[in-house]
């Protein structure tokens, strides 16, 4: 009886062990990345999704789409859910990985090399060639977008590749780079969400329980980056539904739309949750990715 106990448990312990090693195969195959490159001699990662649909002999449009503080390309892909528009729309997706530990963005415009986003700028660049050396890339649509600090990165870009961009997306922006630091080549479209209850990057400004840093009133910032695209003073309100409203500025050089979630905190809407204590409520009224591609397909680059 003994022996058989034995065994049972052996088997039991034996089964147990599989499954966890399975699982941790899956869990490495999720967080990997499937792409390096050199940039500025420091080695750089990237997640890249290209659909079945993909068409070597069609100019195919790029959506660089970048994570938050503490996250990575893998987590971005899952909570954002692009990979799955992108079947549907035919567009090829890149999910870059910042550097460091805790992995996060240079966004900060400052002199020091851990704040200053000049090589993290030049790495989106060399990936944007990398992927245009391989795939039939359409330079006029070249969009980037991003959560939290991948928002701030995706402002950045829109200051420093402006004539790569067509149009940015951002979602619970954490918006560090100076104003004076932001000199584009031309004024570049961009689309933001936002919500009230961010516990992270609080709606109207300063610092949060999380960070004590000198985040900017939203609503103001996005006022400011309308204004600076040369837009009408007076925006249009917007009224998506559920407890989403919008503004949307015209008679400019460059769109803005600014929706903002009421009860919404930092996460992404209409995409997967995290966890409530830590990010706030994830609003299911706006799937923000679908909406950032409408804007996105309605803004190529000119020109191009």
């Amino acid at each position: 009886m003994k022996k058989v106990i034995l065994r049972l448990f052996l088997g039991l312990l034996g089964a147990a062990l599989l499954l966890f090693a399975l699982g941790m195969i899956e869990y490495i195959k999720a967080i990997s990345n499937n792409g390096t490159l050199v940039s500025g001699g420091e080695k750089r990662a990237y997640l890249l999704y290209v659909p079945k649909s993909y068409n070597p002999a069609t100019p195919t449009p790029l959506v660089i789409s970048i994570h938050g503080y503490v996250e990575w390309p893998a987590h971005q892909a899952q909570i954002s859910r692009w990979n799955r528009l992108a079947d549907e729309q035919g567009f090829i997706m890149v999910y870059p990985s910042g550097t460091g530990f805790p992995l996060r963005w240079r966004t900060f415009g400052t002199s020091e090399a851990d704040t200053n986003p000049r090589a993290d700028i030049q790495f989106i660049s060399d990936l944007i060639d990398r992927l245009e050396g391989e795939y039939n890339i359409d330079p006029a649509r070249i969009y980037a977008n991003g959560l939290s600090n991948g928002g701030g990165m995706s402002f950045v870009l829109s200051c420093a590749l402006s004539e790569r961009i067509a149009a940015v997306g951002m979602v619970a922006g954490a918006y560090m780079y100076p104003w004076e630091s932001c000199q584009p080549a031309r004024a570049v479209p961009a689309v933001l969400f936002h919500g009230t209850a961010d516990p992270v990057v609080p709606y109207s400004g300063g610092p949060s329980r999380m960070f004590d840093l000198p985040f900017p009133n939203i609503p103001a910032w996005a006022a400011e980056l309308a204004r600076r695209n040369g837009c009408a003073d007076v925006p249009q309100e917007i009224a998506p539904g559920g407890a989403v409203s919008g503004l949307r500025w015209t008679d400019c050089a460059a769109d803005v739309i600014f929706y903002t979630i009421d009860g919404g905190g930092h996460s992404w809407p209409g995409g997967e949750a995290l966890p409530e204590f830590i990010a706030g409520p994830t609003s299911p009224d706006i799937d923000a990715t679908r909406v950032m591609w409408e804007f996105f397909s309605a803004h190529p680059l000119d020109g191009r």
